[in-house]
């Protein structure tokens, strides 16, 4: 039994490190997110195993909950705000009346 519980937390350890890896490395905001979101959780079933229910409760609903919805609703915003790369901006002495 200890051979598959060490199994498990040397697969969930080796996830955790590819899921922190993936999100700093994502060059698309959403998909950085919604990575962040997934290491949160895995990271409070990480805190279980480790006989912290009070800190697992609390990684999964501010780390990855309230964390992950705003920072998913800042990308959204950062999206939509951003100028399309398409059109070129004013030039200089445009604008001058």
């Amino acid at each position: 039994m200890t051979e598959i519980l060490l199994a498990f937390d040397l697969l969930l350890s080796m996830t955790l490190i590819v899921l922190a890896i993936a999100a700093l490395t994502s060059r698309e905001p959403r998909r950085a997110v919604i990575l962040f979101i997934s290491f949160g959780l895995l990271l409070a079933l990480v805190w279980a195993r480790l006989r912290a229910p009070d800190v697992a409760l609390a990684e999964a609903a501010i780390g990855a909950g309230l964390a992950g919805a705003l920072m998913l609703a800042a990308a959204r915003r950062a999206a939509h705000g951003r100028p399309d790369q398409d059109e070129p901006g004013p030039q200089a002495g445009e604008n001058d009346g």
